[in-house]
C-alpha cells in the first residue's frame, strides 16, 4: 500500500498548482490584446502559420539543447495529432477569425465557456464524476462571464453572430482536445516535445492556407504594436502557456484544470482595458470577484479526486 503524502509535500503540490494556474492565466489572458494588435497587420492564417512554426522550432530546439527526448512512441502519435488539432489548431483559428468580427473582450468571454463543455464531455468520455463544489465553482465562474458579456449579448443581431460562432466553435474544440489529453492518460513523451510536435503538425495546413489565400503586407510596414503583440504571442502564449497547459491537464482533474482557466478572461478583459482603451466598469469588478471565488472553491477542495 502506498504511504500517504506528507503535509509538506501536499503544500508544495498546492503551491506548484497555484503557480501553474497563475502563469497560464497571465500568459493567455494577456494574449488576447496581443493577438488583436497582431491582426491589424497580419491576416489570421498567416498569424497562425507564424505562431505554430516558431512554436515548433523554439520548443523542439529547446528540447534538443536540453537533451530532452524528442521521440514519441507509436501508440502516442495518434493521440498527439488528434489532441493537437483540437486544442491548438481549432482553438487558435476560431479565436483569430472571431476577433476580426467582434470586440476582443467579448471574444475572450465566449472562448472561456470552455469549462462548461469540457465538464459535460468528461462525464460521457471519461466517466468523471463532477462534485458539488465543482458545479458551484463552475456556476459562479459562468455567472462572472455573463456579467462581463453584459447586455451586448442581447443586442447582437444575426449579422453579429459570425464572430461569436467562430469563438464558440473554438471553445468546443479546445474542450474536446483537453478531454482527449486526459483520456489518453499516462503520456510517456516529454511535454516540451509533445507540444512542439503538435505545433509542427498544425503549422502545415496553416502555411498552405496562408500561401494560397492571403497576401500579407511586408514586415517592414508593420506597426510597432504589431511587432510587440506578435512577440508576446510567440513567447508567452504559444510556447510557455501551451506547454504549461498540457502539464496542468495531466496533474489535475478535468474539472479542476478547466475551471482554473476562468481567470484568463478576467486578465484578458483587464489587459484590454489598459492596452485597447476599453472602459473599466463595475461589471468587470463583479466578474473578477465571482471568477476568483470559482477558482478558490475548486482548488481548495479538501477531498482529493483520484
Amino acid at each position: 500500500m502506498t504511504a500517504p503524502a506528507s503535509p509538506a509535500l501536499l503544500q508544495r503540490t498546492g503551491i506548484t498548482t497555484a503557480l501553474l494556474i497563475g502563469a497560464i492565466g497571465l500568459f493567455w489572458g494577456g494574449n488576447w490584446p496581443a493577438v488583436r494588435f497582431s491582426l491589424m497587420d497580419i491576416p489570421p492564417f498567416s498569424l497562425r502559420a507564424i505562431g505554430f512554426t516558431v512554436g515548433a522550432v523554439m520548443l523542439l530546439g529547446w528540447a534538443w539543447i536540453r537533451q530532452l527526448p524528442l521521440a514519441i512512441s507509436a501508440e502516442e502519435w495518434p493521440w498527439l495529432v488528434i489532441a493537437g488539432v483540437f486544442t491548438i489548431l481549432g482553438f487558435n483559428v476560431g479565436t483569430a477569425f472571431g476577433q476580426l468580427h467582434m470586440p476582443t473582450s467579448q471574444a475572450a468571454i465566449i472562448a472561456f465557456t470552455m469549462p462548461c463543455w469540457a465538464l459535460l464531455m468528461a462525464i460521457g468520455i471519461l466517466g468523471e464524476r463532477i462534485t458539488r463544489r465543482q458545479w458551484l465553482g463552475l456556476g459562479l465562474g459562468q455567472a462572472g462571464l455573463l456579467i462581463l458579456l453584459g447586455p451586448a449579448a442581447w443586442r447582437a443581431g444575426s449579422e453579429g453572430l459570425v464572430g461569436p460562432l467562430f469563438v464558440l466553435c473554438a471553445a468546443l474544440s479546445w474542450a474536446l482536445g483537453t478531454v482527449l489529453i486526459k483520456r489518453r492518460g499516462g503520456w510517456k513523451g516529454h511535454p516540451v516535445a509533445i507540444t512542439g510536435w503538435q505545433f509542427a503538425i498544425c503549422a502545415v495546413p496553416m502555411v498552405l492556407l496562408a500561401a494560397g489565400l492571403e497576401s500579407p503586407t511586408s514586415p517592414l510596414e508593420w506597426r510597432t504594436t504589431t511587432w510587440l503583440g506578435l512577440s508576446y504571442h510567440l513567447v508567452f502564449a504559444i510556447c510557455l502557456a501551451q506547454m504549461l497547459w498540457f502539464r496542468n491537464v495531466n496533474r489535475l482533474t478535468i474539472g479542476q484544470s478547466t475551471i482554473s482557466t476562468l481567470i484568463i478572461p478576467v486578465v484578458g478583459v483587464s489587459s484590454a482595458v489598459v492596452l485597447l482603451g476599453e472602459p473599466f466598469t463595475l461589471h468587470i469588478l463583479v466578474a473578477l470577484a465571482l471568477t476568483l471565488s470559482a477558482v478558490a472553491i475548486v482548488m481548495t477542495q479538501r477531498k482529493t479526486t483520484a
